[in-house]
């Protein structure tokens, strides 16, 4: 039996025999992705813990156990290592690591180095983003927007936390290059671009957006380090500056990075669906284009963030209208998802109940974005709990729960192992009902008037955060719950086989689970579609001697 990653490795530097050095300088793209994925996760506990600091201390008006300084650094901090360290990094760092070499039948990543130094660099910003908790003034207290003139005149460690925005946007940029020289390089002879997997055209259009609007914001960080450091006058409006311009810089690139965060979980959805329904992938081209389509329109709505900044009534209605009109390649794959289960043997397996769920929990977040991307309610919803319901809908509902749906659908490609059904079951249905109890009062409070950010609120507020409080216990619960669960098969698991699954993707064609150290014994020779299914049963089959079909 081949060897698999847990067994041997390629390095950056020699060849150590310290089972942890060889971890430690691996160029495997799947050990990389692991380093990842243990990391990230690790963020995102934190990240989790400290939002419910926060619940906790809104559970009733006034003052709790922190003082509204705190407060502010606690709810900057919560961000900073959801937006930056988990959300944007997760999937394409994870899975476009582990997966998308598999997907296109590639050994490994164009540049293996590029690819372990980009793991450090992004272990390096997030050093750097930690350190200001202990040093000088804390951690920065402006919100993950840092918004100026504030970040500009807090005497909190602002500089830090922007000097590790910057260093985690070039770790973003060098992955982006990295996967789209991969994705041009080294897909399998006869895999043109509309024989990729969804979810590399996915990554792809995500690698495009890395590449090329992460600089915007990465300039505009240097920007407010120089202004902070030298009192140059760029943002403040006392030195001659303009706020808003800092706005429109950041939210150019922020903008985008929210669909840097949805297109791979998109990905992970069009690989589930078609497994899943037994049926073909209906409109596969419509749903690969609308990828590209969101990545371009994506550039140009970054304004509907600042209509109550004073920007003029044309511009209000082009933004406003762009806006309206990146919901249709999202709409569009929406309708290809269903039309895709219509008619198909839906296995209501753990991966396509959490695709299920999302398409909800999404759709809400989605909706929810076209009102506020009309001017008129805007106005009113702005800077409300309404905005901060429909972001976690869309980013928590939406990019993390396709995290762990893509999870389960792959745990037994990365473990060689399968989890209990059952179980796996009721932690998505605990995570599912505490997030939508959590969340969901928001938006009455903050069509009601509740502001966001605040430390305190009026009375008449109280019951929407206490309720908001018990969804907060339910989700957490389930999170634990659910990576109990799948830890402890990782470890004790029943042996899953190669493709428990029956997909017809190129990962689920290996020779061994996990995959050997190069992936496929041999390269591929593609000559069908990704998603080949006939009533009920995959048509594309394999001999692994030859990596060619069998009919």
């Amino acid at each position: 039996m081949s060897k698999t990653y847990f067994d041997e490795t390629h390095c950056a530097i020699g060849h150590p025999k310290s089972t942890f050095m060889q971890w430690m300088l691996t160029v495997d793209h799947k050990r990389i992705g692991l380093m990842y994925a243990a990391v990230i996760f690790t963020f995102f506990f934190v990240a989790v813990a400290v939002a419910f600091t926060l619940r906790l201390e809104l559970f009733a008006p006034g003052q709790q156990f922190l003082d509204p300084n705190t407060y502010n650094q606690v709810f900057t901090l919560h961000g900073v290592i959801m937006v930056f360290l988990f959300i944007i990094p997760g999937i394409p760092a994870v899975f476009g690591n582990i997966v998308m070499p598999l997907m296109i039948g590639a050994k490994d990543v164009s540049f293996p180095r590029l690819n372990w130094f980009t793991f450090w660099l992004y272990i390096f910003g997030a050093l750097i983003a930690l350190s200001s908790l202990w040093t000088g003034n804390g951690f920065a207290d402006t919100g993950w927007t840092f918004y100026a003139p504030y970040s500009l005149n807090t005497d909190t460690n602002v500089i830090t936390t922007l000097v590790a925005a910057f260093v985690l946007g070039m770790a973003s940029i060098l992955t982006g290059l990295n996967f789209i020289v991969t994705i041009h390089r080294l897909r399998a002879p006869g895999m043109d671009f509309f024989k990729m997997p969804l979810f590399v055209w996915g990554i792809y259009a995500t690698a495009w957006i890395q590449l090329l609007a992460t600089p915007v914001v990465g300039i505009t960080l240097v920007l407010a380090i120089l202004e902070k450091t030298f009192g140059i006058g760029i943002f403040d409006p006392a030195k001659g500056g303009d706020p808003i311009l800092f706005e429109h810089l950041f939210w150019i690139y922020s903008h985008p990075a929210v669909y840097l965060m949805i297109l791979p979980a998109f990905g992970i959805m069009s690989e589930i669906i078609p497994a899943f329904s037994r049926r073909e992938v209906f409109g596969y081209r419509t749903i690969a284009l609308s990828s590209a389509a969101i990545a371009g329109i994506g550039y140009l709505v970054w304004g509907h963030h600042l209509f109550t900044s004073g920007m003029s009534d044309i511009a209000k209605v082009i933004f406003s209208f762009l806006t309206f009109l990146v919901a249709i390649p999202t709409g569009i794959k929406f309708y290809d998802w269903v039309a895709t289960m219509y008619k198909g043997k839906i296995i209501l397996s753990v991966p396509m109940l959490w695709a299920l769920g999302t398409m909800i929990t999404f759709v809400i977040g989605g909706l929810t974005g076209v009102t506020i991307a009309m001017v008129g309610p805007d106005i009113h919803l702005q800077d409300t709990y309404y905005t901060v319901a429909h972001f976690h809908y869309a980013m928590l509902g939406g990019v993390v729960f396709l995290f762990f749906a893509g999870l389960h659908y792959w745990f037994p490609l990365v473990t060689g192992k399968m989890y209990p059904e059952g179980k796996a079951k009721i932690a998505f249905y605990l995570n599912f009902i505490g997030f939508n109890v959590l969340w969901f009062p928001m938006f009455i409070a903050g069509y009601q008037g509740m502001p966001r950010r605040y430390f305190d609120y009026l009375p008449e507020f109280e019951i929407y955060h206490q309720v908001a409080f018990f969804g907060a216990v339910i989700f957490i619960s389930g999170l634990v719950y659910m990576f109990y669960v799948l830890i402890k098969a990782w470890k004790n698991g029943e042996p899953s086989g190669t493709n428990p699954w029956n997909a017809t993707t190129l990962e689920w064609h290996l020779p061994t689970s996990p995959p050997p150290l190069e992936n496929h014994t041999k390269v591929p020779y593609v000559d069908f579609r990704p998603y080949e299914y006939h009533h009920g049963e995959p048509v594309v089959k394999f001999d692994l001697k030859t990596m060619k079909r069998i009919d």
